[in-house]
């Protein structure tokens, strides 16, 4: 079914006079009296180079006093400014009003205490359903136009807490129903800055295109079946689906909260791991949390080993990489198993016994009841409180009004509805999925699992049909185990691939041991050529 974009011109225009309205904000204009004379200047530093920076660049030059954070959000405001509605891009719903004045005070606690904290003054894009104190959060729909949360998510707070900008609030798949692209009624529909003229993937879009177009250092998505590392495929990054309960969920607008993970998506591994390392463990607000303890390492990045892959064994899983495969995805995969050869990994071929069978009837729809339980916990209107207020108040396309219907007269499991939905680690079909494959990981000694994040290059904007190929909803959201994805490639058009690595339930430290040698000994990384550093 064709989707019809839900925004007309004159919607259009209103967006765009509201981000012009906040970059001005954010940008210290109209000065107040006497302002225009003191404002200190925050223009970038000549000597930084801003495209494809990373944390330890950018604090690099913090400590080298080449860089401010106020300079530095500024930067990426001036390309968000440039790049995000001129181009179409359309990967950013609102920037954040208090960015500079957060950076300044960050300025001003470096020079007092010449120390860094883990993320100090680093500009995250935040995707639209994590709730952000004081600054809107939609998760797509105009059903919560105007909603301002009180308090952040757990994620974004503990990034708050460690020092961490947050610029803006990215695009989305409206509710996050969708993993083949990222429209919202909130925005409209966000473009793969590789390629314009193709999808970003979804649910998080907006993030993947908005951190692989640098229009913000480092970001985060959420995954309850693809949305994390999909986007994060189809625009050349680093994607973290972390084991289910590593990291709480707290204050984000759920879609299936049995699948629901919250994580980074950045340009590289590193960057990933550190925005990991503040935001791993228990929060009392998210029980499912319990699981990490005792599963938490001191630090994450003692783990990032450029001979990571030496004496690794690998297993490939032909169950998803030989099925439906396109011919240059396929190239790239093969070649993606050459050279982890040849920085030292030995690869074996596995084979899950019954993988079919065990796959099989893992959804349940549990919309309703999640997403009610958010709506009274956090939005608190009386207006809102049920699916059918969200229907009544419309203005979505047409395949999430048949999701949002669908989900009224539906829950549990279509088929032997008797069976509970649980979680990974109470619902008994989830179980076994999750023994079946870790026991044959352990009977061939391998340390992790790899196949193509997508058996397919991404599809062209408006073609549903071209939607295929897609491994990440197969195995891990249902069996609660991590999988990170990394560039792997381009395909024609300048189209990006992505590896995908699974691990054991909570052995990250592997995964990221693994994939930080994968993508030391290939950096197929690179910046879409569209979105060019700016003039200085």
């Amino acid at each position: 079914m064709p989707i019809k974009t839900p925004r007309n011109a004159c919607t259009y225009l209103s967006y765009t006079l509201r981000l012009a309205f906040c970059l001005l904000l954010v940008s210290g204009y109209p000065p107040t009296l006497g302002q225009a004379q003191s404002r200190p200047a925050t223009s970038p530093a000549a000597k930084f180079e801003l495209l494809e920076a990373t944390i330890s660049d950018i604090h690099r030059a913090f400590r080298n006093r080449t860089l401010t954070s106020e300079q530095l959000v500024n930067a990426y405001l001036d390309r968000i400014r440039t790049y995000d509605q001129p181009t179409r891009l359309n990967a950013i719903i609102i920037v954040n009003p208090e960015a500079i004045a957060t950076a300044r005070a960050l300025d001003a606690e470096f020079r007092k205490t010449g120390k860094l904290r883990p993320l100090h003054g680093i500009p995250v894009i935040v995707k639209d359903n994590f709730n952000t104190k004081g600054l809107q959060t939609t998760g797509g729909s105009v059903a919560l136009k105007g909603f301002a949360p009180t308090d952040d998510a757990w994620q974004v707070q503990k990034l708050r807490e460690a020092g961490a900008i947050v610029l803006a609030k990215s695009n989305m798949a409206e509710w996050a129903f969708t993993p083949m692209h990222s429209q919202s009624s909130i925005a409209g529909e966000t473009r793969n800055p590789y390629n314009l003229d193709y999808v970003p993937a979804g649910s998080s879009g907006g993030t993947a295109a908005a951190v692989a177009a640098n229009l913000g250092a480092v970001g985060l998505g959420s995954d309850t079946g693809n949305s994390i590392r999909g986007p994060s495929s189809h625009n050349a990054l680093v994607g973290f689906r972390t084991s289910l309960g590593l990291v709480s969920r707290y204050g984000i607008i759920p879609l299936y909260t049995r699948n629901d993970v919250g994580g980074p998506m950045c340009r590289t591994v590193e960057d990933a791991v550190r925005l990991l390392e503040v935001t791993a463990g228990y929060d009392p607000n998210d029980p499912i949390t319990k699981h990490s303890q005792g599963h938490v390492p001191k630090t994450y990045t003692q783990f990032l080993r450029k001979d990571g892959l030496k004496g690794a064994r690998i297993g490939v899983l032909r169950q998803l990489s030989d099925r439906n495969i396109h011919p240059e995805i396929k190239q790239l995969f093969d070649q993606a198993l050459a050279d982890l050869t040849k920085a030292g990994a030995q690869v074996v071929d596995v084979t899950i016994p019954e993988f079919d069978s065990l796959r099989a009837n893992q959804w349940c729809a549990e919309f309703r009841a999640d997403i009610e339980t958010y709506l009274r916990t956090f939005v608190k209107r009386d207006t809102l409180k049920t699916l059918e207020d969200i229907i009544r108040v419309g203005g979505y396309s047409d395949l999430v009004r048949d999701r949002l219907t669908y989900q009224q007269t539906h829950s549990g499991r279509a088929s032997h509805p008797e069976i509970p939905c649980g979680d990974a680690y109470t619902d008994p079909l989830r179980i076994a999925f999750r023994k079946a494959v870790e026991a044959e990981m352990d009977r061939l000694r391998v340390d992790a699992l790899i196949y193509p994040s997508w058996n397919y290059p991404p599809a062209r904007i408006g073609d549903d049909k071209g939607y295929k190929g897609d491994n990440s909803q197969v195995v891990a959201p249902a069996t609660g185990l991590p999988a990170f994805t990394v560039p792997m490639g381009y395909t024609t058009g300048n189209l990006p691939a992505g590896l995908q690595f699974l691990g054991r339930l909570f052995d990250e430290p592997t995964l990221i041991r693994l994939t930080y040698g994968y993508e030391q000994a290939t950096h197929h990384r690179k910046a879409p050529s569209g979105f060019a550093a700016l003039s200085k």
